[in-house]
């Protein structure tokens, strides 16, 4: 990923004041993957980073589900990860820290027995090199769990475009096929999220409130015009949005 890209990423999260008001689906997707992660066999006082922790719902649903041990809970986005430290609060065992999750140096803290991370992912520009560098922070038995979105999200919006002859900009996510080539996986699972909404005013609004409206690179913006007729498409389908989430999950071979 680009410089240019991922600054323009971190200032569209770090300007999503409205973000937990409209991330639904993002908090039912963190408490699905705190209940995975609650089942896991982890060591009882684990060392665990998380990547990308956005206002916290991932973090405090962690809580939630009783997992203890020594926490690094890190975010690209410094505005983010002050929210993150006022929703759940300060607690032994439990540090903040400012970590791009793609290219940042290794921790202090690694080797971690369990890297977690939820909708993060899919900003990556490169998932597969990420994913190899996060294997090599993990102590032996350690896992890296993770959710990303998958090649069907926003599957009617694009096709609202397609039907006038036009490229949506969101951005091209990898199927989740692909996503399961990464790297060796224990699990990988894909769940669907609709989410409904009353237009598709609505629907481009809670994009940009919770980060998510930064185009693709090089996509050049549609005409008035064209984006009404856009617009009336997506509406006379229902105006619903699917999101396909794909779970990661990979463990490094114990010693």
């Amino acid at each position: 990923m680009s410089q240019s890209w991922r600054d323009r990423i971190d200032a569209a999260f770090s300007g999503a004041h409205e973000y937990d008001r409209h991330a639904r689906v993002q908090a039912r997707v963190a408490r699905r993957l705190a209940e995975r992660v609650g089942a896991l066999d982890l060591p009882d006082a684990p060392r665990v980073l998380e990547i990308g922790c956005g206002t916290g719902l991932l973090t405090e649903a962690l809580i939630a589900q009783g997992v203890g041990g020594e926490w690094l809970v890190s975010d690209l986005s410094p505005a983010m990860l002050e929210r993150c430290r006022a929703r759940v609060g300060e607690a032994p065992g439990r540090e903040f820290a400012v970590l791009d999750g793609e290219h940042g140096a290794r921790p202090q803290q690694a080797p971690f027995d369990l890297i977690v991370s939820s909708l993060t992912f899919q900003w990556f520009g490169d998932k597969a090199a990420a994913v190899a560098r996060l294997m090599d922070w993990l102590a032996p038995g350690g896992r890296l769990i993770f959710t990303t979105l998958a090649s069907g999200t926003f599957a009617e919006w694009r096709a609202a475009h397609s039907a006038e002859g036009l490229v949506a900009g969101t951005p091209g996510f990898p199927s989740a096929a692909d996503l399961g080539t990464m790297h060796p996986m224990q699990e990988i699972i894909v769940d669907r999220e609709v989410e409904e909404h009353g237009s598709a005013r609505e629907f481009l609004r809670a994009l940009k409130a919770i980060g998510a409206g930064t185009a693709a690179a090089r996509h050049r913006p549609l005409s008035p015009g064209a984006l009404r007729r856009v617009m009336a498409r997506f509406e006379r389908a229902g105006a619903s949005a699917t999101y396909e989430v794909v779970t990661c999950h990979c463990r490094k071979a114990a010693s």
